[in-house]
Order: structure tokens, then C-alpha cells, then sequence
């Protein structure tokens, strides 16, 4: 329960529901989860991440992007604490992992979403608050990202 009501997940690979609209691939969890307004909030959400005019189509009938968008909405539909993104770009091209990213930054500065971005992009990690990195299962080290210095040097 904890995880349902306080994690969101985007996978890489999306996993969403082929036979399910996007709609349908957002407000389902959430009305699984006895939420009354759950349509309404997938469409907020879907909105948000700009696919209002996407509702309808199926997984197959978007693109890897709008995919992406579709599993971030789903991921944050519920008003999470947490935010895990398991390399959110991976499979995307440079333009639409950037719009993805600031989608992600975007809902870490007006929601307060503890944001865990998980990635091999070194660019992508210093752009974070703090960039912590494994070696062997093991913490090597960790270092304030850009976001970080940005902050301070704005103080």
C-alpha cells in the first residue's frame, strides 16, 4: 500500500496496457485504487503532459514519446511523494527525452515530487539536484548536480 499511495514508477520501457486507451492506461490504477475521480485526474494528467488530443488512441498508435508522456502521467496521476524514472530517455530520441525531462523537473518544482531519476547519462545526472553514483552495487560517491550549484549561487 505504501507504494501505491506514495511512489510513482516510470519504467523505460513504458509498460502500458496495449488493449487500453491512454486514458484508460492512466485512470485504471487509479480506480483500481478506489479512486472516484480517477478519469477526470487521468485527463488532467494527459493534459498536462500534452496529449489532451490523444485520449482515445491506443499504445500502438502513439509514438515512443507520446508513450513515454503516457507513463509519466500515469506515474504522477496519484499525487506521489516520490518519483522513480528508470532511464526516462533511454528509448527516446534527444529532442523528446529533453521535453521528458522537463516534465519531470517541472512537477519535482510546482508538486514538491521527490524526483529519483536512475540513468547512465552523465549529462542528464549532473543536471539533478544531486547526482549519486554506484560502483559494484556500492555507493562510490555523491556530489551536488547543477541544479544544486545553481541554487546556491543564487543565494
Amino acid at each position: 500500500l505504501f507504494r501505491r499511495d506514495h511512489v510513482g514508477i516510470v519504467f523505460q520501457s513504458f509498460h502500458l496496457v496495449p488493449t487500453m486507451t491512454a486514458l484508460e492506461n492512466v485512470a485504471v490504477p487509479m480506480e483500481l485504487a478506489g479512486r472516484a475521480d480517477a478519469f477526470e485526474r487521468a485527463e488532467e494528467e494527459l493534459t498536462h503532459v500534452g496529449l489532451s488530443h490523444r485520449l482515445t488512441h491506443y499504445p500502438g498508435q502513439l509514438s515512443g514519446g507520446e508513450q513515454q508522456r503516457v507513463a509519466l502521467a500515469r506515474a504522477v496521476a496519484g499525487d506521489p511523494k516520490i518519483l522513480l524514472a528508470d532511464e526516462p530517455t533511454g528509448n527516446l530520441d534527444g529532442t523528446t527525452g529533453e521535453q521528458i525531462i522537463e516534465l519531470m523537473f517541472d512537477l519535482h518544482d510546482k508538486r514538491g515530487t521527490t524526483l529519483v531519476l536512475i540513468t547512465h547519462d552523465t549529462e542528464l545526472a549532473e543536471a539533478c539536484d544531486r547526482v549519486v553514483r554506484l560502483k559494484d552495487g556500492l555507493i562510490d560517491s555523491i556530489e551536488p548536480g547543477r541544479r544544486a550549484k545553481q541554487t546556491a549561487a543564487a543565494q
